[in-house]
């Protein structure tokens, strides 16, 4: 009887061992989304994508309602023929002839039709950028510091405190040199109201009690 039990015993555990030998750990997510710099313009109705420094043609393609097809067509209306763009998407299988593949886009980082863009030297060096107007500001943050540049000035070159807040936000700042400055960043559309492009955050710097806001973009040291 012991052995019958034993077999029985085994038979009803082999479903079990092969529902063991099938499982392969948690289920897979989708893949990462790929960020790339390049130049955007309209093709017999479509956007067409060329990464900076390439050949290679991909169709733009709006999965995320991230409004990539408006705010091209938007700033396409002053006359820029070609814009330059800061995406993040996936790419995809070929979208027929003329094109290497389609780029599902994710993220509008920047979009904008004047200034640097792929000729941009110091882009790879930033974790991020912001800029506001009248007065004219520009606030540049890397692994070495904050730089703040405004006309008729010399660069302004600061060590700086990071902080995360909620919703992701974020603010950097600075007490050195006699001086007070705080960047807050949000993750907001915003637009230049000079040359009309379009980034991903919203700012506003305080520098020794004044108010100025703007917009901001990250570089390539973050995503």
């Amino acid at each position: 009887m012991s052995i019958t039990r034993s077999l029985l015993t085994s038979v009803a555990l082999l479903p079990l061992l092969a529902a063991c030998q099938v499982y392969t750990g948690k289920p897979e997510g989708p893949p990462p989304a790929t960020r790339l710099q390049g130049q955007v313009q309209v093709e017999n109705g479509q956007l067409v994508f060329t990464p900076c420094q390439e050949q290679r043609r991909f169709v733009l393609v709006d999965g995320y309602t991230t409004g990539i097809e408006r705010e091209v067509m938007q700033l396409g209306r002053d006359g820029q023929s070609s814009l330059f763009a800061d995406l993040a998407g996936r790419l995809g299988g070929s979208q027929g002839q003329g094109s290497d593949g389609r780029f599902e886009v994710s993220q509008i980082y920047r979009l904008q039709g004047e200034g640097h863009g792929c000729d941009d030297l110091n882009f790879k060096r930033l974790a991020l950028r912001a800029s506001g107007n009248e007065p004219f500001w520009q606030l540049e943050v890397g692994n070495k510091g904050l730089v703040l540049n405004r006309p008729d000035q010399e660069p302004l070159a600061l060590p700086y405190l990071e902080e995360q807040l909620p919703d992701g936000r974020l603010s950097f700042s600075s007490e050195a040199n006699g001086q007070r400055l705080d960047l807050w960043v949000a993750p907001q559309r915003c637009v230049d109201g000079m040359n009309g492009a379009v980034n991903h955050l919203s700012a506003e710097l305080r520098l020794d009690g004044q108010v100025l806001r703007g917009c901001a973009h990250f570089g390539a040291m973050r995503n």
